[in-house]
């Protein structure tokens, strides 16, 4: 209970300071959200005018605890690109987008890199594992955004299975939305695959070299019941703190991948929010990462327990 109390009050402090951190950045960088939401018909007055609407000209402390009130009761303020939207529904349309996507990525991830870091860790040395050390190298060096580019036109424009840029809503057609993510979750996970390969690989056999291996091998084991029973358990520690951030940068949303594949999703969302300076919704955008990163640390800590209880947070 007193490790979960102090956990909560980090993530609490650790979303107060990113907040403060990200308010006051874009308060002190140059440019002017008024002027660029004006366009063309900006003039002094009309500036003045906006920056009057949008709270501007309140000094930063006012405008940061004017910003936590409504935060904390989930009101985020309006938009300044969508003509005052609210940003909590500008974020939740998103969420869906992004949220299945990061379901089927994950999905894919985990029943591809677990059976093939086992795979080549016990063959280590032999042709298979050279194989498989191979594929995953030259995915792992593959971008994302070139990895979509290659599915968009092979599966899009010659074999035609898909039509690039018309994603339907999973409110509206949630079969016909994970097949149009299929392809984009692929790009996404092609190379965390490679990665959590790799690291698998790599994590069971520091295990294997352990005296505790020995020993199990010395009262009878053989060399499957060792790997799975002793071995995997043990390695697979390292790899889960590897694996919640790869689930904490997907959930933050796939920025270029939903850019390649036109996915309305948070990264898209957040990209446009930039360049546009709409400083809620950036402001909402990092504090959900935020949020979404000390969650799965969270759960990486508490899984640490159930795959070892050995294991004991602090």
């Amino acid at each position: 209970m007193k490790y979960m109390i102090k956990k909560i009050l980090i993530l609490i402090m650790t979303l107060l300071v990113i907040s403060i951190l990200t308010f006051v950045a874009f308060s002190i960088l140059p440019g002017d959200a008024a002027m660029t939401k004006l366009g063309i018909q900006a003039t002094p007055e009309k500036v003045e005018v906006m920056r009057e609407e949008l709270g501007l000209n309140k000094p930063v402390i006012i405008r940061y605890m004017d910003w936590l009130k409504g935060a904390i009761k989930g009101d985020f303020g309006g938009s300044y690109q969508y003509s005052n939207t609210s940003v909590a529904s500008l974020i939740s349309e998103r969420m869906s987008a992004t949220l299945l996507l990061a379901v089927i990525s994950f999905v894919f991830i985990f029943i591809s890199s677990i059976p093939l870091g086992l795979i080549s860790a016990k063959y280590s040395g032999k042709w298979l594992d050279t194989v498989i050390s191979q594929l995953m190298q030259i995915t792992m060096a593959i971008p994302s955004f070139f990895l979509g580019i290659i599915l968009t036109y092979i599966f899009g424009l010659v074999l035609k299975w898909f039509q690039p840029g018309r994603f339907i809503s999973p409110a509206e057609d949630f079969v016909a939305a994970v097949k149009y993510l299929i392809l984009p979750a692929l790009a996404v996970a092609l190379p965390k695959i490679a990665m959590v390969v790799k690291f698998l690989r790599n994590s069971i056999l520091i295990e294997t070299g352990k005296d505790y291996v020995r020993t199990a091998y010395s009262k009878g084991n053989n060399e499957n019941s060792v790997l799975y029973r002793h071995v995997l358990k043990n390695a697979l520690i390292p790899v889960i703190t590897f694996a919640g951030m790869i689930i904490a940068e997907i959930l933050a949303g796939s920025i270029v991948v939903e850019q390649v594949f036109s996915i309305p999703g948070l990264g898209r969302l957040l990209i446009m929010a930039i360049s546009s300076r709409d400083y809620p919704v950036v402001q909402a955008m990092v504090t959900y990462i935020t949020l979404i990163v000390i969650i799965v640390n969270f759960m990486v800590d508490m899984l640490y327990q159930l795959v070892d209880p050995r294991v004991k947070t602090v």
